[in-house]
C-alpha cells in the first residue's frame, strides 16, 4: 500500500532552519504543569467566583479566560495523546425471537406513537387525542397478542421506556430477548438489565442441560445487581416456591437489613404455608421493618402459628354478650301483673329486646414482648390511643373465619350489623376492613362495604362509615360486582368522590359503569360548570371506557346552548372535552383492530 503522508521539501526545511537561526533567542519559559481535567470541569461548572481554577492567568488576562485557554489546551492534548487501541470483538449475534411480527398497520402505528413521544414542541387542538397516553395501551394490547417489536424500532422503544418508568414493564416484554441484548451495548439503557419482578426468567440464557439453569441462577444470585437478584428471586419463586426460598435462605444471614426487607416482600405473591418456618425465624430479625413484614405475611396464612396466637389474644379482647333481664329491670320499665310495660311491650317482648346480643371490647392493657415479636408496634401514631392501636393490630391479624366460630355461626353481614358497645365500633370495623383486604375475603369486603347509597363521609365527620376505605375493599370483589357497585355509587352521589373507586375497576369498564360515568358527566355539563373539575375522571374515561361506545357519545360533542347562570363559554369547553373523548375511543378501537391477528 502506498503511503499518503505528505513529506516536507528540502527547500522549505532549509528556509525554516535559516529563519530559526537568525531569529533572536528568547528565554524558554518553564512548562506549566497540566491541570487535571476533572478540576477544570468542576471550576467551569461552579464558576470561577466559587471555585478557583487550577491555572495561572497570563499578565493582563482574567481568570475565566485563563480557564478556557487551559481547557482548550487540555482538550487538544487529550485528543492528540490518544493512542490507537486494539479493536474489541464485536457483539455476539442477537438472540432469536420466535414470536410473530407485528401486522403492517400496527407497525406503522407504533412508529407514529414513538415519533410523537420525541417530537419537540408538540401541540395541537385540545380536542385531539393525546398520543402519549395511547402508548401504554398499545403496548398492553400488543403483548396480549404476543407480538414482537420490529428490530428497527427497538432503539426508539428503549428510549421511550427510559424516559417513562410506567412503560418499562410492557416495553421490555414487547422487546423480548433482543431488547436485553441491545441494552447491554448502550449504558443509557442499563435500566433494562436491572429487570423487574416476573421478567428475570427472560433475562437468563436458556439452559443447555438440566444442571445449567441452577448454576446460572446461583451465579446471578451471588454476583448480580440487587434489582437483578430481586427479579431472579421473584421468577424462581413463581416457578418453584421451595427452590426460590432455598435461594434466599442460603444468603439471608449476610444480607443488609434493607435488602432483607425487599427480598421478604417479594415472597408476598406466591406465599404458601411452606414459607411459615422461614417467616417465623424472620420474626426474630434485628430489623424492626423486617419483623413487621414477616408478621404481616404470616397473618395472611390463616393456619399459621402466628395467626393462632393473634386470634387467641383477640378473643380475650372482643366478645359477644347478651344481657339477661332482671326483675329490677322489668320493674323499672313499669311491668304490670299481666306482663305489659309502659312501652306497650309484653315482658317476653322486652326480654327478647334486652337479650339482643352486642359486641363488647376490652383492649389490651399492655404490649408485651410476645406481642412485639409477633409484629405489634408498641408506639401509636400521633393522636391515637395506645390501647386502641394495639387492639387494631391484633384484630387485623386474626383469621376472619374465627369470628364466625366465636359468634355463634353468624356470617360476616350479621357480625358487621351487630351493635358494638362503648364507642368501639369504628376501631373494630376498621381492623376488620384491613383484615378483609389482607386476607382477600370477598364475603367480608362485601359486608363491610354495605350499600353504595350510603352517603360518603366528609373529612372530619364522626360517622360510622368513617373507618371505611371503599377502594381497597372493592379490590377484593369480582370485576363485574366491582363495576356494578361503583356505578350505583356514582348514580347516588355523582363523580366527586368516585375517582379512587374508578381506579380499581377493570378495563374496559363493564356496563353499567360506563353508562353511569357518561351520564354523570352529562349532568355536570348541564349544571353549567367548567369541565376542568372533572379532568381526572375524563382522563380515566378516555383510557377505560369501552371503545364501542364512541358512536353513542357523538351527540355530546355538539356545543349546547348556554343556559342562564352557566359559566361563560363552558358549553364550548365541554364540547371539546367530549370531542377528545370520542376521538380517543375511536383511536383505541382502530389500534385494537390493527393488532387483531384475525
Amino acid at each position: 500500500m502506498t503511503s499518503t503522508t505528505p513529506v516536507a521539501s528540502s527547500t522549505s526545511s532549509t528556509s525554516v532552519a535559516s529563519v530559526a537561526s537568525t531569529a533572536p533567542t528568547a528565554p524558554t519559559a518553564p512548562t506549566a504543569p497540566t491541570a487535571p481535567w476533572d478540576d477544570l470541569v468542576a471550576a467551569a461548572l461552579l464558576g470561577t467566583e466559587r471555585r478557583t481554577p487550577p491555572v495561572a492567568p497570563r499578565p493582563g488576562q482574567d481568570t475565566p479566560s485563563a480557564l478556557l485557554d487551559a481547557a482548550a489546551l487540555s482538550t487538544v492534548r487529550r485528543r492528540a495523546g490518544l493512542r490507537p487501541a486494539p479493536a474489541r470483538p464485536g457483539p455476539g449475534r442477537a438472540p432469536e425471537d420466535p414470536r410473530p411480527a407485528l401486522p403492517a398497520a400496527a407497525r406503522s402505528r407504533l412508529a407514529l406513537l414513538l415519533a410523537d413521544r420525541s417530537a419537540p414542541g408538540r401541540g395541537g387542538s385540545r380536542s385531539a387525542p393525546d398520543l402519549a397516553e395511547m402508548l401504554p395501551q398499545w403496548l398492553a394490547l400488543a403483548n396480549h397478542h404476543s407480538y414482537r417489536v420490529p428490530d428497527a424500532l427497538l432503539p426508539a422503544l428503549l428510549d421511550a421506556a427510559r424516559a417513562r418508568t410506567d412503560l418499562r414493564a410492557e416495553a421490555l416484554t414487547l422487546g423480548g430477548p433482543r431488547a436485553l441484548w441491545l441494552a447491554r451495548l448502550n449504558p443509557d439503557w442499563k435500566f433494562a438489565l436491572r429487570g423487574a419482578a416476573g421478567r428475570a426468567s427472560a433475562s437468563l440464557p436458556e439452559p443447555s442441560g438440566a444442571a445449567a439453569a441452577p448454576d446460572e441462577e446461583q451465579r446471578l444470585w451471588e454476583e448480580g445487581l440487587f434489582a437483578e437478584r430481586v427479579s431472579l428471586l421473584a421468577a424462581a419463586r413463581h416457578r418453584d416456591p421451595a427452590a426460590g426460598l432455598a435461594l434466599l435462605s442460603g444468603t439471608w444471614s449476610t444480607e443488609r437489613a434493607e435488602d432483607r426487607l425487599m427480598f421478604l416482600d417479594s415472597l408476598r405473591d406466591d406465599l404458601s404455608p411452606s414459607d411459615e418456618p422461614f417467616l417465623e425465624q424472620a420474626l426474630s430479625d434485628r430489623s424492626r421493618n423486617v419483623r413487621a413484614t414477616a408478621a404481616e405475611l404470616l397473618s395472611a396464612l390463616p393456619d399459621s402459628a402466628l395467626a393462632a396466637r393473634m386470634a387467641e389474644r383477640s378473643r380475650g379482647c372482643v366478645s359477644l354478650i347478651a344481657d339477661e333481664p332482671t326483675a329490677k329491670g322489668l320493674a323499672a320499665k313499669g311491668a304490670t301483673d299481666d306482663g305489659a310495660t309502659d312501652d306497650g311491650l309484653t315482658a317476653d317482648e322486652l326480654t327478647a329486646a334486652e337479650r339482643t346480643p352486642r359486641i363488647t371490647v376490652r383492649p389490651p392493657d399492655e404490649c408485651d414482648s410476645g406481642m412485639q415479636r409477633d409484629g405489634v408496634v408498641p408506639k401509636p401514631p400521633s393522636g391515637r390511643g395506645e390501647r386502641s392501636w394495639w387492639l387494631g393490630q391484633l384484630v387485623e391479624a386474626t383469621p376472619l373465619d374465627r369470628w364466625t366460630e366465636w359468634f355463634g355461626g353468624r356470617g360476616p353481614a350479621e357480625i358487621v350489623a351487630l351493635p358494638v358497645a362503648d364507642g368501639w365500633q369504628a376501631d373494630l370495623h376498621a381492623a376488620w376492613c384491613r383484615a378483609a383486604v389482607r386476607q382477600r375475603s370477598a364475603e367480608w369486603c362485601r359486608a363491610l362495604l354495605g350499600t353504595p347509597a350510603v352517603a360518603p363521609v366528609t373529612a372530619g365527620e364522626a360517622a360510622p362509615a368513617a373507618w371505611r376505605d371503599p377502594a381497597k375493599l372493592l379490590s377484593a370483589l369480582p370485576a363485574r360486582e366491582r363495576a356494578e357497585w361503583v356505578a350505583e355509587f356514582i348514580a347516588s352521589h355523582g363523580l366527586s368522590d368516585a375517582f379512587r373507586l374508578l381506579g380499581v375497576c377493570a378495563v374496559p369498564w363493564a356496563e353499567p359503569l360506563g353508562r353511569a360515568v357518561v351520564d354523570a358527566l352529562d349532568i355536570a355539563r348541564d349544571a353549567g360548570s367548567y369541565p376542568w373539575s372533572f379532568s381526572g375522571v375524563m382522563g380515566l374515561a378516555e383510557r377505560c371506557l369501552d371503545p364501542t361506545q364512541a358512536d353513542r357519545l357523538e351527540v355530546l360533542t355538539a356545543i349546547p346552548d348556554e343556559r342562564e347562570g352557566a359559566a361563560p363559554g363552558a358549553g364550548g369547553y365541554w364540547a371539546e372535552a367530549f370531542q377528545r373523548l370520542v376521538g380517543t375511543l375511536r383511536l383505541r378501537e382502530a389500534m385494537r383492530a390493527e393488532l387483531d391477528p384475525s
